[in-house]
C-alpha cells in the first residue's frame, strides 16, 4: 500500500447533490484543498445509480435544485413538473462543469475505510485503489438511500433469466418487450416503475408484501406564466422553503379534520387530490399524524379512490393498505399506478392473500405454492436506509471503535451531523436530521452551509478538532424519540423505523420537528451562535 503522501483539508465521500455543494463551498468559499471520492464514473449520486423505468424526482423541480447559484435558477429550464432521471443527471453535470468541480473529484473510486488518528487529529482515508490520504475533516455525502437492500431470496442463483435491482439498472436500459416480467416490491420506486414496465411487457406480475397509499403526481408541463412568476419570486421561495416544515411550499391546515363538515373536508381532499404531488400528505389537516381517528378519515378517502379506479374488486382490496396509518410510510406519487392493474396483462400477487415468495426457481418465482414463469425479475426492495451507507464506509473513531459498534442498537448522533467519538467527521443529512422527511436539496444546503461555517470558525480560532459530547448526543437522541413518539409514525413497520431490514434495531431514523426543517435550522444556528454548544473544540 502506498504511504500517506497526500494531505487534504477535507475529504468528501460522494459526488451527488451533497458532495458537489460541499466541494464548491469548501474550495471556493474557504479556499481549502479538497478531494472528493466517487464510486461512479461521473457525478450524480442518486441520479447516477437509479436508472429504472420511470425514475424521477417527486419534489417539484423548481425547488429540487441548488438555490445558491442564483443565476442558474433564472437560466435553467425544467421540461416538466417532476423531471426524469436523465434530466436531473444533466442538471448536475451542468453544475459540475459550470463550477469546474470535476478537477477535484476522483471517480471510479470507493472509500473502503477510514480511521481517526488521535495523535495528529487527522483522518486516514483508504480507497479500493490502494491509496491512503490524510485529511483534517472527513465529510460523508453518501446519501440516505444508497445502500441497496437485496434480501437473500432462496434459489436466486438458479434463475436462468435476467434479474436487476432498481438501484443498479444497466445504463443501457432493459428491453421488456414481449417478456414475462416480475416486479418484487410496491414501494415508491416500484410505483414509478410498474406502469412503465407494464407498457412493454407481455405479462407483468407484481409481488406485493405491503400495500401502500399512493396519491397522484399530476406530472406534466408547467404553465410558462407560473414558471415566470416563480423565477421572479425566487428570493421569497427560498426563504419560505427554508422556514417551512418539510422544505416545500406545503403547510398543514390549522384545524382538526374532525372539526370540518363532511362536505368541507371532501372539497379540501378533492382540491389536494387534483393538485397532485405531496399536498395530500404534507398539507392535510394538522392532526392527521397524531390522531388515529383523524387519520382514518384521510385514509378512507384514498381507499375510496382505489376502489373506484381498480375495476376488479378482489384486486382493489389487495391494493387497500392494511395495518398502518396513512402517511407513516414513504408517500409514493403515482402516474397510472392503480390504472395499470386494470390491464389484462398485469397480475397482482399479494403476500397476505395469495402467499408470500417462497423461492426463486430456474424459470420464475414460487409464491403461495404456485409457480409464476418469468423471463426477467426486477427487485424494487429498497435500501438499508440512512445508517446503512455510513456503516458501509468502515469508519473507526477514537480507540478504534467502529460505527457499527457504536450503532449496534440504532443511530446515535448530535443533530444528525456529528457523532461522539468520531472527531472532525460530519454527516450530511445523517440519521436524526430532517433529511428524508424533507425536500432533500433544502436539507443538504442547510447542512453544507453549517459545516462550512463550522470549519471556517475552527480555522480562524486555531482549533484542529471538534467533537460532539456524549451528553449532547444522548439529549438529542432523547429529543428525537420524544417528538416522534407523540405521532403515529412509530406504529408502522416502515424503513423510517428501520423495519425493512431483518435484524436491524427498531429505531426512528430521521427527525420530525417540532417545527420541521425551519425549526431544525434555527436550532443548529443557535448552537453555532453559542460557540458550538454540545461540542468540544481543541
Amino acid at each position: 500500500m502506498a504511504s500517506a503522501t497526500q494531505h487534504f483539508d477535507a475529504v468528501v465521500i460522494g459526488a451527488g447533490f451533497s458532495g458537489l455543494h460541499m466541494l464548491k463551498s469548501l474550495r471556493d468559499k474557504l479556499g481549502l484543498k479538497v478531494r472528493v471520492y466517487e464510486t461512479g464514473d461521473t457525478v450524480g449520486g442518486t441520479w447516477y445509480w437509479n436508472r429504472y423505468p420511470g425514475a424521477r424526482c417527486d419534489s417539484d423541480a423548481y425547488i429540487y435544485c441548488f438555490t445558491w447559484d442564483k443565476q442558474l435558477l433564472q437560466e435553467w429550464e425544467w421540461s416538466e413538473r417532476y423531471p426524469e432521471q436523465p434530466e436531473i443527471l444533466r442538471y448536475l453535470e451542468h453544475v459540475a462543469k459550470r463550477h469546474d468541480l470535476k478537477r477535484d473529484i476522483q471517480f471510479n473510486t470507493r472509500v473502503t475505510g477510514a480511521e481517526f488518528d488521535e495523535n495528529t487529529n487527522l483522518w486516514m482515508v483508504h480507497t479500493d485503489k490502494g491509496e491512503e490520504v490524510a485529511a483534517r475533516h472527513l465529510i460523508t455525502a453518501v446519501g440516505t438511500l444508497s445502500d441497496t437492500n437485496m434480501p437473500p431470496f432462496k434459489g436466486l442463483e438458479k434463475f436462468r433469466g435476467k434479474w436487476y435491482h432498481t438501484s443498479r439498472f444497466p445504463h443501457t436500459g432493459v428491453d421488456f418487450t414481449g417478456k414475462r416480467v416480475g416486479v418484487v416490491g410496491t414501494g415508491a420506486t416500484a410505483v414509478q416503475a410498474i406502469p412503465e414496465i407494464a407498457q412493454q411487457a407481455k405479462q407483468l406480475i407484481v409481488f406485493q408484501r405491503t400495500a401502500n397509499y399512493c396519491v397522484p403526481a399530476r406530472n406534466g408541463k408547467v404553465d410558462p406564466e407560473l414558471v415566470k412568476a416563480r423565477k421572479a419570486d425566487y428570493e421569497g421561495i427560498v426563504q419560505r422553503i427554508r422556514e417551512s416544515f418539510f422544505g416545500q411550499e406545503h403547510y398543514f391546515i390549522p384545524k382538526s379534520v374532525l372539526e370540518a363538515t363532511r362536505e368541507e373536508r371532501e372539497s379540501v381532499f378533492d382540491r389536494m387530490w387534483d393538485a397532485g404531488g405531496f399536498a395530500f400528505w404534507l398539507a392535510n389537516y394538522q392532526d392527521m399524524f397524531f390522531s388515529q381517528e383523524a387519520n382514518d378519515v384521510c385514509a378512507d378517502y384514498i381507499k375510496r379512490k382505489i376502489r373506484s379506479t381498480v375495476k376488479d374488486p378482489r384486486t382493489a382490496e389487495k391494493l387497500i393498505p392494511k395495518g398502518h396509518a396513512y402517511g407513516t410510510k414513504r408517500q409514493p406519487l403515482d402516474t397510472n399506478y392503480y390504472e395499470t392493474f386494470n390491464r389484462d396483462s398485469v397480475l397482482l400477487v399479494d403476500a397476505k392473500t395469495d402467499g408470500g415468495i417462497e423461492e426463486i426457481t430456474e424459470t420464475g418465482i414460487r409464491a403461495g405454492g404456485k409457480e409464476y414463469p418469468l423471463d426477467i425479475i426486477v427487485f424494487a426492495t429498497g435500501f438499508d436506509a440512512m445508517t446503512g451507507p455510513l456503516k458501509a464506509l468502515n469508519l473507526r473513531g477514537r480507540a478504534g471503535r467502529t460505527l457499527t459498534q457504536e450503532w449496534h442498537d440504532g443511530p446515535h448522533t448530535y443533530l444528525g451531523v456529528a457523532i461522539a467519538g468520531f472527531p472532525n467527521l460530519f454527516t450530511i443529512t445523517g440519521p436524526q436530521s430532517p433529511s428524508v422527511l424533507s425536500n432533500m436539496p433544502v436539507s443538504i444546503e442547510q447542512h453544507v452551509e453549517w459545516i462550512t461555517d463550522c470549519i471556517e470558525t475552527m480555522r480562524k480560532s486555531g482549533k484542529t478538532c471538534i467533537e460532539a459530547t456524549p451528553s449532547a448526543q444522548d439529549q438529542w437522541g432523547a429529543h428525537v424519540n420524544e417528538i416522534v413518539s407523540a405521532t403515529l409514525m412509530t406504529t408502522a413497520n416502515s424503513w423510517y423505523m428501520s423495519a425493512n431490514i431483518p435484524g436491524k434495531p427498531r429505531a426512528f431514523l430521521p427527525y420530525l420537528g417540532p417545527e420541521g426543517v425551519g425549526g431544525y435550522r434555527k436550532k443548529c444556528d443557535e448552537i453555532a451562535a453559542k460557540g458550538y454548544e454540545g461540542f468540544e473544540l481543541a
